[in-house]
């Protein structure tokens, strides 16, 4: 190990932070609006992390863009409160992360040509996920880890989404979804010199929502999204990452009649990770819509704060 411990987890230990997927909504029920740098990242074994921040969107609905409204002028307003930590998953290094939104949404929109108003607040979905580096990535320890250098990592998770959190069957506008979510993902983290290159591919499944509006089912084909970052690492253990993602399909039907809601959409992002000292740093996110066709296009801005202990820091 070279040079201070502080300057040794500014180096190697905050890059491989875990980053809250807070810039497209925080845990939204379509899990494929997401933009999350640093998924497969690496960190020594043992590791906990804790983050608090919080996010603010305006514009379309955040969270679940299947909802069959248009003209949607929500306002969302999103504390979050997750959990991870590093495994030894095999000689091979993963992580298991929980994600639970608290969420205050207020704002208009029409429903079959008629306006509704909408003004609720409650818990969200919560995200429970494991990822596994398959290639590039050892689990090590804390004494290991300041010799491993990132060259290229190759990773894969799943994702699962209960259906908690609120949920009202006599409102067309809900924060919950009353469903199942499963998200498989892999990805791809290529490092060059202070810049590294990423690539994720996923799909999200939706089991029945059999208590929809109006006493309805209704079932949603699954959403497909491929993201990109491009993330540059500082000496000083800041780093900036500029991430885009396009997610497709997503169609739904009630009660078996097909709706007019394929999705294709792209957002566009950036977050800055800022060290204040050996354990906490602190996070900035935006994001906005670039093109959607199925009217969810809104802005969000997050802060989030992270601590980390354990694992012999």
């Amino acid at each position: 190990m070279h040079g201070s411990p502080d300057g040794w987890v500014r180096r190697h230990l905050l890059p491989a932070a875990l980053v809250v997927p807070a810039v497209a909504g925080i845990a939204s029920t379509a899990h494929a609006q997401d933009i999350e740098p640093r998924a497969y990242s690496n960190a020594p074994v043992g590791v906990n992390f804790v983050i608090a921040g919080g996010v603010v969107t305006r514009g379309g609905l955040s969270f679940d863009s299947s909802v069959p409204i248009t003209n949607a002028n929500l306002h969302t307003s999103s504390a979050v409160l997750a959990y991870a930590r590093v495994l030894d998953l095999h000689g091979k290094s993963g992580k298991f992360d929980v994600i639970v939104p608290y969420t205050r949404l207020v704002g208009t929109a029409d429903y079959q040509g008629q306006p509704v108003e909408r003004a609720v607040t409650g818990f969200g979905r919560p995200a429970f996920r494991l990822s596994i580096n398959l290639h590039g990535a050892p689990a090590l320890r804390l004494q290991e880890f300041g010799a491993w250098k990132q060259d290229l990592i190759v990773g894969a998770s799943l994702q699962v989404s209960p259906p908690w959190g609120q949920y009202d069957a006599d409102r067309i506008v809900n924060i919950g979804s009353n469903r199942w979510s499963f998200k498989p993902e892999i990805g791809i983290s290529k490092a060059i010199g202070p810049w590294t290159l990423e690539v994720q591919a996923a799909a999200v499944f939706f089991t029945d929502n059999k208590d929809f509006y109006g006493g309805n089912t209704r079932s949603q084909r699954p959403l497909y999204s491929l993201q990109g970052h491009v993330i540059h690492g500082f000496r000083s253990g800041t780093w900036i990452s500029f991430d885009g993602t396009y997610f497709a399909g997503g169609r739904s039907t009630i009660n078996d009649a097909l709706s007019n809601d394929l999705q294709q959409n792209w957002r566009v992002g950036a977050i800055l990770a800022v060290p204040v000292n050996r354990l906490n740093s602190i996070k900035f996110s935006a994001s906005s819509g670039v093109s959607a066709r199925t009217g969810n296009n809104f802005d969000a801005i997050g802060v989030a704060w992270q601590y980390r202990w354990g694992g012999g820091l």
